[in-house]
C-alpha cells in the first residue's frame, strides 16, 4: 500500500471517504497512517501459500471486513485479491472491486501452475462487481471468464509530482556510493530475488567489470534465501555488484543512474521502470508482459529476452558505449511517462468505478465523509 498505492489512497481521502487499509503488519504502517488511512492488521496474512495459514487468514479477513461495515472493498495483489473478493461478498459489502496488478503465472510456466492461477482468478471474479486491469495482456488472458461490461483497462502510473530529474540528488547519491562523475553507473531497484533477474544482473556486472559500476538497491527477501548465493556464483567477480538496502529518496537514486536495468522474469506493470522513465533514465528491460507496456524497443528503451545473460549484458554494453543513445532513450522515456504514467488518472478511474458500479437496488450509498473504502 505504501509503495504501490500511496497516490490512490491520497485520492480516496481527498474525496472525503473514510479509508481503511487491511494488510499484515509491517514497517510501512506509519507511512499509511500519515496519509489519513486507518490501518487494520490481519496477523495471519502471509505472502507465501500455506493451506492452514491461508484458511486462518480467510476467516480473519472475513471477520475484519464484516466488522468494518464497508461500502466499497477494493482488493489488490494476487493472494489477498482472491481472498478479499470472496470474503467481501460473503460479508455483504455492496461494491467489491479488484485491480489486477499482474497475473502471477507466465505463459511458459507449467500447466499446473497456470491452471491453478487461472481457475482461482475465474472463481474470484465471480465474487467481484468490477475488474480493473493494469495491462492489456492480463485482460486478454482472462477475458473469457470476465463478466460482460464489468471490466476495463486502466493502466498504471506513478506520482509525477515526485518523480523527475534531480540533478542535485544525482550528485549527492553518487558521492554517497563513491561513484566518480566520469563513471557509468548501472543500477536496478527491487527485492533481491531471482525472479527479479538477480543472477542475470550479477552476471552482466561480471562481464562488464571495469566498464561501469553496478548497484542493486533494495532489501533481501526471506522468501528466496538462496538468491544472494546464486548471484554470488554468477561469475568470478563476486563483488561486481554493490548491494544497497532500501532507500526512500528514490527520485535522487534514479537520477544518479546512467542506465536503469530490470531483468525480471515476471511483472504486472513495472513501477520501478515507470519511475525511472519519469526521471529520464535510459532503460534496459526484459521483453515480458509488464515491461513491454513501459515503451517500445529502440524508441523509449531497449528490450532483451528474459533469463538471457548474454542478451542483458549486450543491451547494457550498448548503452554504456553510446551516450547519444542514452540521451535519446532517456528523453523519450520521460516524454512518454508524462503522458501515460500519471497515477492520479488511475486513482480517478478507481473512484469513478466505485460510483458507477450498481450494487443491488439504488446502487452505492452516496455518502461523503462517512463512506468507508478498503484497500
Amino acid at each position: 500500500m505504501a509503495l504501490l498505492l500511496a497516490t490512490e489512497l491520497e485520492a480516496d481521502v481527498a474525496a472525503g471517504h473514510e479509508v481503511f487499509g487491511i494488510s499484515a503488519v509491517g514497517p510501512y504502517v506509519p507511512r499509511i497512517e500519515a496519509r489519513g488511512v486507518t490501518h487494520v492488521p490481519v496477523a495471519s496474512l502471509t505472502r507465501s501459500w500455506d493451506p492452514r495459514r491461508d484458511l486462518e487468514a480467510c476467516l480473519e479477513l472475513f471477520r475484519t471486513i464484516r466488522g468494518l461495515h464497508l461500502d466499497v472493498l477494493h482488493t489488490h495483489n494476487p493472494k489477498t485479491g482472491a481472498m478479499g473478493r470472496v470474503a467481501g461478498r460473503l460479508a455483504g459489502v455492496p461494491v467489491v472491486v479488484n485491480t489486477c496488478h499482474g497475473l502471477w503465472a507466465r505463459p511458459e510456466d507449467r500447466w499446473r501452475k497456470r491452471a491453478f492461477v487461472y481457475v482461482l482468478e475465474a472463481l474470484a471474479i465471480r465474487f467481484s462487481h468490477y475488474e480493473l486491469f493494469q495491462n492489456a495482456e492480463d485482460l486478454a488472458t482472462l477475458r473469457p471468464v470476465l463478466k460482460r461490461g464489468r471490466y476495463r483497462l486502466v493502466g498504471n502510473g506513478v506520482d509525477l509530482t515526485r518523480f523527475g530529474p534531480d540533478p542535485e540528488g544525482r550528485r549527492r547519491v553518487r558521492a554517497e556510493l563513491g561513484v566518480a562523475d566520469d563513471e557509468i553507473l548501472v543500477g536496478t531497484i527491487g527485492r533481491r530475488v531471482r525472479e527479479k533477474g538477480l543472477v542475470e544482473f550479477a552476471d552482466a556486472a561480471t562481464r562488464l567489470a571495469g566498464r561501469a559500476r553496478f548497484v542493486w538497491i533494495g532489501p533481501e527477501d526471506d522468501t528466496d534465501p538462496e538468491a544472494h548465493q546464486a548471484a554470488a556464483s554468477a561469475g568470478p567477480h563476486g563483488d561486481a555488484v554493490q548491494y544497497v538496502d532500501e532507500r526512500t529518496d528514490m527520485p535522487a537514486v534514479y537520477s544518479a543512474l546512467d542506465v536503469f536495468v530490470l531483468a525480471s522474469y515476471r511483472e504486472g506493470f513495472s513501477r520501478a521502470s515507470m519511475e525511472a522513465a519519469a526521471c529520464g533514465v535510459p532503460m534496459v528491460l526484459t521483453d515480458i508482459r509488464g515491461c513491454r507496456e513501459i515503451g517500445r524497443h529502440e524508441e523509449h528503451l531497449l528490450l532483451v529476452p528474459p533469463k538471457s545473460r548474454e542478451a542483458l549484458a549486450d543491451g547494457i554494453e550498448r548503452l554504456i558505449d553510446d551516450p547519444r543513445l542514452r540521451a535519446l532513450l532517456g528523453a523519450a522515456a520521460r516524454r512518454r511517462a508524462l503522458v501515460e504514467f500519471d497515477q492520479r488518472r488511475v486513482a480517478n478511474a478507481s473512484l469513478s468505478t466505485y460510483a458507477a458500479v450498481p450494487a443491488g437496488k439504488g446502487g452505492i450509498r452516496r455518502r461523503r465523509r462517512g463512506d468507508a473504502v478498503h484497500r
